[in-house]
């Protein structure tokens, strides 16, 4: 037997990486959702918020002190060196408390959410990447309507992200979401048997 796999989840803006995620889940799968995490370190007293804070002022607070996220994402979507700023003291944090979260799991797989997996470079430290995959004209109708975000919202939060070609170069693993629902648990079946195959056979691919 080999150790926890580490299996890096990632996905375009509204190419269904949670949905996928409640899947695995639903195998048994601990799921580890590095956007929760970054809350986390921003909640309100924290380190982490305080930091923001002075990086950006009290802007990006709301009445009661909390992060308003709204305010956030408009400066970083927008500036390009805001958002570095962001990720050089969001990404330690959440760095931090995934490798804790790990350490305590002892599942054959462990799946990790990243939506900046490939970005961020942390595809290359995990056992095999999957990547949620969806046309990008699908990822601009599905963003428009779940979170009700103009044109140019979307546009700019796609900007921000890895290309469709940059993320696929980057995957082990596709899951196709560009059809019905229906179609994804047989796609994370396969993808579970897959990794449970590959924990008891570290060596080799296992079978299926």
């Amino acid at each position: 037997m080999g150790q926890t796999l580490r299996i890096g989840l990632t996905g375009g803006i509204a190419s269904g990486k949670s949905t996928v995620a409640g899947l695995f889940a639903a195998r048994g799968a601990p799921v580890i959702d590095t956007d929760r995490l970054a809350r986390e370190a921003v909640r309100p007293g924290s380190d982490g918020l305080r930091a923001v804070a002075d990086a950006f002022g009290a802007g990006v607070l709301d009445a009661e002190g909390r992060l308003d996220r709204a305010a956030l994402g408009r400066r970083v979507f927008e500036d390009p060196e805001a958002r570095q700023r962001l990720e050089a003291i969001l990404h330690p944090l959440v760095r931090r408390r995934l490798e804790a979260r790990l350490a305590g799991v002892g599942a054959p797989y462990a799946v990790v959410v990243v939506p900046l997996l490939v970005e961020t470079g942390m595809h290359r430290e995990m056992d095999r990447v999957v990547v949620v995959d969806l046309p990008e004209a699908a990822q601009r109708q599905r963003a428009a309507a779940r979170d009700r975000l103009s044109a140019a919202e979307v546009e700019a939060r796609m900007a921000a992200q890895a290309g469709r070609a940059a993320r696929g170069a980057a995957a082990d693993e596709l899951i196709d979401n560009s059809g019905a629902r229906e179609r994804l648990p047989g796609q994370v079946a396969l993808l579970h048997r897959r990794f449970l195959a590959r924990h008891r056979h570290p060596d080799g691919e296992g079978s299926v």
